[in-house]
């Protein structure tokens, strides 16, 4: 079975307890596809600028990720800029210009599952859309800004998608209420949701119910960008590997969990892309208990 995750390729301009970084390597796609791959092989779907072409060759080298249908453009990388308080981004802006001229590659009649970052709503819709009738599962992130400029096109991401991930905030940006997942999860028909919640850790809602782990303590916490994505990518990869069947859901959330807590490790990309399988299966015995 196939894993796909369409979303962004990023250079980011973070700011925070660690100090400022411009050009850092990022994005929904990149992260995910690290914290997978730590699992399983996974391809990607995303455009870049030949800015950050090699750094993005370069992160992933000696990784199992297929680059095939990332998509090589004439423009400069999706730049996006946030400041790190008490745990949490604070969005200062993007320059996103790239997805005017990107047309996702995707594979014809893909029946594996697949993931769709978070990314200007109207290119995550038209993903959607090229995947949806034919993949087994389909899930899709947010991202608060985007939302609440594409508020419409967001919501039809979201009626698009099986399972959904998001943080109280984008939650709210939907018009959910974070204190009633379930809610959301059956007023929107989805067969799974996420909810993510920083250092009190993510839960998992369906119908047989929810599973919640804690975030993982004693580790350092270094920069919280991309942590949602990471987690999505150990969770998905790790549901896949076993099966996909209900009884696998927890411990496939638990592998998210590490993969978040290795992603926070350290500025940008440099935590997972410093990470071995062995040091995913620590943090996994540990989340497990």
């Amino acid at each position: 079975m196939r894993l796909l995750a369409a979303g962004s390729i990023a250079l980011d301009r973070l700011e925070g307890p660690f100090g400022t970084v411009t050009g850092e390597l990022g994005g929904s796609a990149l992260y995910f596809a690290l914290a997978a791959s730590l699992i399983r092989p996974v391809e990607i779907a995303a455009p870049v600028g030949s800015d950050a072409w090699d750094a993005v060759r370069a992160v992933l080298s000696g990784r199992p990720v297929d680059v095939s249908r990332v998509s090589l453009l004439d423009v400069p990388t999706y730049r996006w800029s946030a400041v790190q308080e008490a745990g949490s981004n604070i969005d200062r802006g993007s320059v996103d210009s790239i997805y005017d001229r990107w047309q996702p590659d995707l594979p014809a009649g893909y029946d594996g599952w697949a993931f769709v970052g978070s990314m200007r709503p109207d290119r995550q819709l038209a993903i959607c859309n090229g995947l949806r009738g034919t993949t087994r599962l389909l899930a899709a992130d947010s991202m608060r800004s985007y939302v609440t400029a594409h508020r419409e096109v967001a919501e039809q991401v979201l009626d698009a998608a099986g399972w959904f991930f998001a943080n109280r905030e984008e939650l709210l940006a939907l018009g959910g209420d974070p204190d009633q997942p379930e809610r959301f999860r059956t007023d929107h028909g989805l067969d799974g949701l996420v909810i993510k919640v920083g250092e009190q850790g993510s839960s998992a809602w369906t119908a047989a119910g929810a599973i919640r782990f804690p975030a993982l303590s004693g580790h350092p916490v270094i920069d919280v960008t991309g942590a949602g994505d990471a987690l999505a990518g150990g969770m998905l990869a790790a549901w896949l590997e076993a099966g996909g069947g209900p009884e696998a859901l927890g411990p496939a959330l638990a592998h998210g969990i590490a993969c978040a807590s290795l992603a926070i490790s350290a500025v940008g990309l440099r935590g997972l892309a410093e990470a071995t399988p062995a040091d995913l299966a620590e943090r996994v015995a540990e989340a497990l208990g």
